[in-house]
């Protein structure tokens, strides 16, 4: 009978376990530690899928944007594109920025870099354009010159919503605290299509908005483009793409769990 006993319970146990792991998260990682595949790459001035100057690398697991092949930057703003487009998901990854921003490019750029949502494909970007139509997070560091938020909204090609008011300026900044350079930060974001995107920094929200939508009128990513070709104003999915204009800066831990829609 104490046997059997036993062997009841370790067979519940065994379900138990099997059960709580079945109802686990299941996280895609979207960057597998050694290649760029199932990644495109599009850097402005440069034919789709070239990695000029070898800007994207993998190195001990971590993904590197390099410019150490670069006589100039030259207004060569690159980014790296999921092959695949999606709509609601949680995005987490660790980022850390390492080195100097190119001496050539706009002061802005140094200890900056950012993940794009919702961005267009890059098969449909200009050869020259330099950001996708898209929604930034953008990721900062410490400049040494007060206070400055990493996790805020930058507007490529696009407009906002929040509170039910169109938003329509390049940046909104978070409520997320100063980070040292050098230090990794981890990222989330969570996207519901068309209806809101929350980020989060170290696991705390530091900023929500809802409704993005193309801006046609904007000239630095050419909305208008999609607009002509019968795309949807309303941005209810995109590709998601990490950036690379002038600073290096390190990727690491990135990974995707597909939300269910409500």
């Amino acid at each position: 009978m104490i046997r059997t006993t036993r062997t009841f319970l370790l067979a519940l146990a065994c379900l138990t376990l099997i059960t709580a792991r079945a109802d686990e998260p299941k996280w895609i990682s979207l960057f597998n530690g050694k290649d760029l595949t199932g990644w495109t790459i599009k850097i402005a001035k440069h034919p789709l899928g070239e990695n000029y100057a070898n800007t994207f690398q993998v190195e001990d697991g971590i993904l590197k944007v390099s410019y150490d092949g670069y006589d100039k930057f030259d207004q060569q703003y690159g980014h790296l594109f999921t092959n695949l487009a999606y709509s609601h998901y949680i995005l987490r990854m660790e980022y850390r920025f390492t080195g100097k921003m190119m001496p050539d490019a706009p002061k802005y750029v140094n200890l900056n870099s950012g993940v794009m949502l919702h961005a267009q494909p890059p098969q449909s970007m200009r050869f020259d354009q330099g950001f996708p139509s898209s929604l930034e997070m953008q990721f900062l560091a410490d400049e040494g010159k007060g206070p400055r938020s990493t996790a805020n909204l930058c507007t490529p090609g696009t407009h906002v919503e929040m509170g039910g008011e169109l938003i329509t300026k390049h940046i909104v900044k978070s409520s997320a605290p100063t980070f040292p350079a050098e230090e990794w930060v981890r990222a989330e974001v969570e996207v519901r299509g068309n209806d809101e995107i929350i980020h989060r920094i170290n696991g705390v929200e530091v900023l929500r908005y809802q409704r993005p939508q193309l801006d046609a009128a904007c000239k630095i990513a050419p909305a208008s483009d999609i607009v002509e070709a019968g795309g949807d104003v309303m941005l209810g999915y995109g590709h998601v793409a990490l950036q690379a204009e002038g600073q290096p800066v390190w990727f690491r831990k990135i990974e995707l769990l597909t939300l269910e829609k409500k």
